[in-house]
Parts: C-alpha cells; sequence; structure tokens
C-alpha cells in the first residue's frame, strides 16, 4: 500500500472515531442535519411571595398537592424567613418541605455581596440545609460615579461573592427586571459576570422583563446571556395606552410573550434550568404577597395549577 493510501486511510479511521464518538451529544435526522438534544422537562417552583399567608407547613403542603417541583421561598426582609432570623426558621421551612415530599432548592433573597455579616449568615446556613440556588438583590447606580465605573465596582462585588459561593457550593444569579435598576438591560448583567466564576454565579433570566425593555431585541440579550443563566422565572402580560404603566400583568399565555418560541430558543441554547414561576396579575392580593387575601385560596391554588399546566404544555410542544 502506497505512504498516500495508508494516510488517507488513517485520515479516514481517525476522523470516523471522532464523529462516532460525538454521535451521543448531538440529534441528526435522515438528511444529515444537527440539532440540539430535546430539553429535560421543565422543574418548575412557586414563588413563595404569592403564598405569602400560609405559614411552612401549609406553603409545603398546598405546593406539592399543585404539583410543583418546589417551591423558590422569599428569604429577605417581609419575605416567609427574615434574614435576621435565618438561623432559626430556615430549617422550620426546610423541614415543612421535606416532610412535604419536596427538597429544599431556591430561595429568592436581599444577598448584596459577600461583605456583609448577615449575606454570609444566610447563604451558609442555606447551603448547609440543602439549598441549591438563590437570587440576590439589586443593584442601584449612584450619583456620583459614571454607569462604566459603577458596573465595574459591581463586577469585582460579583466576582467575590461567586468565590464565596464555590467554598459553600451554592449558585447565585441576577435578575434582569425592568426599571432603572442595574440590570434592567441584559448587556449591564453581561458585563458584571464576566470576571465572575460562572459555576457560581450568573443570571436568572425574566422574559417579562426582558421583552418590556427591549420588545425588538431582547432575542440579542438571551442570545448574549444564555451560557449564564441559572434559573429563569415566567410571567405573562400585554400593552396597555393608558394609567400609570404601558404593561398589565395577565395568567401565562394570555399575554404578549411568543413562549413556544421562546421555549424554541432556549432548546436551542440547550438552557434547561430551574424555573421560578411568578403571579403578577390580580389574585387577591397574593400578586403581591399579601399575607391576608380577599378571595377563596382554592381559587388562588386553581389559578396556579393553570398556570402551571400551560408552562409544561408549552414546553413540550415547543
Amino acid at each position: 500500500m502506497s505512504n498516500s493510501l495508508q494516510s488517507s486511510r488513517r485520515t479516514f479511521i481517525r476522523n470516523a472515531f471522532i464523529t462516532g464518538a460525538a454521535l451521543p451529544l448531538i440529534d441528526t435526522d435522515v438528511f444529515g442535519s444537527t440539532k440540539p438534544l430535546p430539553a429535560e422537562k421543565l422543574k418548575v417552583y412557586i414563588f413563595s411571595k404569592h403564598l405569602q399567608f400560609l405559614n411552612y407547613k401549609e406553603l409545603a403542603d398546598a405546593v406539592a398537592e399543585m404539583g410543583f417541583d418546589g417551591i423558590d421561598l422569599s428569604v429577605r426582609p417581609g419575605g416567609h424567613v427574615e434574614p435576621e432570623r435565618v438561623e432559626g426558621d430556615l430549617p422550620k421551612a426546610a423541614e415543612a418541605m421535606k416532610k412535604a415530599g419536596l427538597s429544599p432548592a431556591l430561595m429568592t433573597t436581599g444577598v448584596n455581596g459577600a461583605d456583609d455579616p448577615t449575606d454570609r449568615k444566610l447563604l451558609a446556613t442555606a447551603s448547609g440545609l440543602g439549598f441549591k440556588y438563590y437570587r440576590m438583590n439589586w443593584y442601584h447606580y449612584p450619583e456620583n460615579k459614571s454607569m462604566p465605573d459603577a458596573i465595574a465596582e459591581f463586577g469585582a462585588k460579583l466576582k467575590n461573592l461567586a468565590a464565596f459561593n464555590k467554598e459553600l457550593n451554592i449558585k447565585g444569579y441576577y435578575q434582569n427586571h425592568s426599571g432603572a435598576n442595574v440590570g434592567s438591560n441584559i448587556w449591564e448583567i453581561y458585563e458584571m459576570l464576566k470576571d465572575a466564576d460562572g459555576e457560581y454565579l450568573g443570571a436568572q433570566y425574566d422574559i417579562r422583563h426582558a421583552i418590556v425593555e427591549g420588545s425588538q431585541s431582547w432575542e440579542n440579550g438571551l442570545k448574549l446571556i444564555s451560557q449564564r443563566i441559572q434559573t429563569i422565572s415566567l410571567k405573562d402580560f400585554k400593552w396597555k395606552n393608558e394609567g400609570e404603566s404601558n404593561v398589565q400583568d395577565v395568567p401565562i399565555g394570555d399575554g404578549v410573550i411568543n413562549f413556544d418560541h421562546y421555549f424554541k430558543l432556549l432548546k436551542q441554547y440547550n438552557v434547561s434550568v430551574p424555573v421560578s414561576m411568578h403571579i403578577e396579575y390580580p389574585l387577591g392580593g397574593a400578586e403581591h404577597g399579601d399575607t391576608k387575601i380577599t378571595m377563596d385560596r382554592k381559587d388562588v391554588f386553581k389559578a396556579m395549577k393553570k398556570d402551571l399546566k400551560k408552562i409544561h404544555d408549552m414546553w413540550e410542544k415547543a
């Protein structure tokens, strides 16, 4: 056999081996084109802000009965667990979850950084109880600094926070939120996160707020931040022309968000992360986190279960 034929044969075998090794990682149709692997079934957690009228046992039992995978527990001022009482109360909440068959996993907090003793105690306690993810607080632009300088300063804080998260083996994330806070624009979050350990600090992507801030450019932001997404939050809205706000919150699937397209993009970018489901539309005060609501709690649960089913149906369809 000639040297050229031997070389060609070796090249063919090497390429065939490499291609074969990669086959389990991709989905190939009969025409040879590839597409992302189907994403796993979404794990959906309900934001406990909307069940603030329930104690720990009632909360855990109701969430389990409704069919959610767990609770995104509010551990912040005015939440189910006050930060100053975290060592005494968070274990009680976690125990109630476990008795209902739920695992402690997600929290929404007011954590600002790794330099605050209360924040450090909160995260250490939560990690010890098995919590894996937490949403942090939003930053505000100071008047005495330029925006680029402020973002650089916040980025340094997030880098330190990521290092602390790594010590505790817990993942944090910064949510994009419409308005004047830092992070209403995805590019701000991207800049702040770029030097932080992406395994332990990322973004919570909120499609509702992303579209409110960038109705025609939100897809650019999603693509930019896709590999830093730790969790997503889901809610829906409609545009309106009157009143103080130009948006009206509505049940999942009843608004302007094209969830079919959005979920397809998430699958395309291989983003399959925990979901925090929010209720922002009128629901007897539950939408605001009221501790006393003006409608039957059974109707609140019914609305939540309806939104949950829509989410699962649309994800499977996309």
